[in-house]
């Protein structure tokens, strides 16, 4: 089906809840995060809650990309916030470029990646054309620029097709 192209690996309500540990059991090495709507409120400053994720993360061994199509002062000022990972600042997401530079600098293969951001046509797009697995979070805050509530409209019709294929395949499995 043409909209399969920007359904998510997998989708969960908040990054918070994902369990780092059990991934990196499960060989993730490196996990690119989009920031603004999906770690923090767009323009927000990294919270406590940011900032216990990613010393978690860095005391898991697993490397971070923040790779945002936001500009680098707002990119920087998150990173250094939660203080560690590298960035990718006006990365051109959906464009796999980016997706692909950050693994390889990491010196990392796709099997060992994961992309973690809020929207469809961007951010998980991108990681799949770059053959990263993706995770689909729902936005933190509702307040969002014109241009993203626009696109919202029409991820929803994506994620209506994606959720009922989803459900679908959930009851093939029980038969």
């Amino acid at each position: 089906m043409l909209l399969d192209r920007f359904y998510p690996d997998e989708d969960v309500d908040s990054v918070y809840e994902i369990n780092f540990q059990e991934r990196k059991q499960q060989g993730v090495a490196g996990i690119l995060f989009d920031v603004d709507n999906t770690l923090v409120p767009h323009g927000f400053p990294a919270d406590e809650r940011a900032k216990k994720l990613f010393a978690e993360l860095k005391a898991l061994g697993i490397q971070v990309v923040f790779l945002s199509n936001n500009k680098e002062p707002r990119v920087k000022m998150f990173r250094d916030g939660v203080g560690y990972g590298s960035y990718i600042f006006k990365a051109g997401k959906p464009n796999p470029r980016n997706y692909i530079k950050a693994m390889e600098n990491m010196g990392l293969e796709r099997p060992q990646m994961l992309f973690i951001g809020d929207q469809l046509f961007t951010d998980v797009w991108g990681a799949k054309r770059a053959g990263i697995h993706t995770i689909l979070v729902k936005p933190i805050h509702p307040k969002e620029e014109i241009q993203i509530v626009l696109k919202r409209r029409l991820e929803a019709v994506v994620l209506f097709f994606y959720r009922r294929k989803k459900k679908k395949e959930g009851r093939h499995e029980r038969d």
